[in-house]
């Protein structure tokens, strides 16, 4: 029994994804409204998102309700009736970190971090900021740990193409010596590749400073291990040109030549 061939469907259009672009491309996407807040000053996101659903916060006129609303470029836009800038400049903390703290958000850890100590100390033109670590210290090494509210600069700072200087200084079990702690400035093995090569100084048989430009994690501690000095303390005096030089658990704002000169970081809008 012959039977007749399907008939042939016609092809579907073509897709118009290509030819008919989304909103926002080829443009500089726009931030959101609760994120953009925060990043000013205005309010610290938490609150920047209450009151935004609390119909406090306007947008060209019209009442915002949403937190991920998008912002157009040259906005107007006010909270309680009166208008805000979202323009806010790069600030810098440099804050003494003491041992026992993580380096992490509330919102990760909710106990037992950086932020119950630095965030309750800053005063009124330094709170509304969302504050971003510069990268991270263990949660037993003490020393100097940066804050920004200028996610581009933690990018630039932690990149391992800045090439951004940090000094520790570690005490360690082992008596230390020139012998032991010369393949440190050769570049050492570790698990997850070789080291840079570091600056090493000994300041005695049992204080080791080194000088690294990279980030790994635990990499002082791992690149001393392997030399067979294993870390009992590790306290980082300096990044870059910035030297440690507020008391545990305080503050200091960095001046904008500090970021400049000293982070290698030209200062701008966050």
């Amino acid at each position: 029994m012959n039977r007749k061939p399907p008939a042939r469907r016609s092809p579907p259009p073509p897709s118009n994804k290509h030819t008919h672009p989304g909103r926002w491309e080829g443009k500089a996407k726009p931030d959101w409204i609760a994120r953009a807040l925060a990043r000013a000053g205005v309010l610290p996101q938490e609150e920047a998102e209450a009151a935004i659903k609390a119909g406090r916060v306007s947008m060209n006129g019209k009442v915002v309700k949403q937190p991920l609303a998008p912002i157009p470029p040259g906005a107007a836009v006010r909270v309680d009736g009166l208008p805000v800038s979202l323009e806010a400049p790069t600030r810098v903390l440099a804050f003494h970190k003491p041992a026992e703290l993580l380096t992490s958000t509330v919102s990760q850890h909710r106990v037992g971090t950086v932020y119950e100590v630095l965030l309750p100390q800053l005063p009124p033109e330094l709170a509304g900021f969302t504050w971003h670590a510069v990268g991270r210290l263990d949660r037993g090494t003490t020393g100097l740990l940066l804050f920004t509210n200028d996610d581009k600069l933690v990018t630039h700072a932690t990149s391992p193409e800045t090439h951004l200087t940090k000094r520790y200084v570690a005490t360690v079990f082992s008596d230390a010596d020139e012998e032991k702690v010369e393949p440190l400035r050769r570049g050492v093995q570790l698990e997850d590749g070789p080291a840079r090569p570091a600056k090493v100084r000994l300041r005695d048989a049992h204080t080791v400073e080194v000088i690294v430009t990279e980030g790994r994690n635990h990499q002082v501690k791992r690149m001393l291990g392997a030399v067979g000095l294993p870390v009992r303390a590790l306290h980082r005096e300096a990044v870059g040109g910035v030297e440690l030089d507020v008391p545990e658990g305080s503050f200091r704002l960095l001046t904008d030549t500090k970021v400049s000169e000293g982070l290698r970081y030209t200062p701008g809008k966050a």
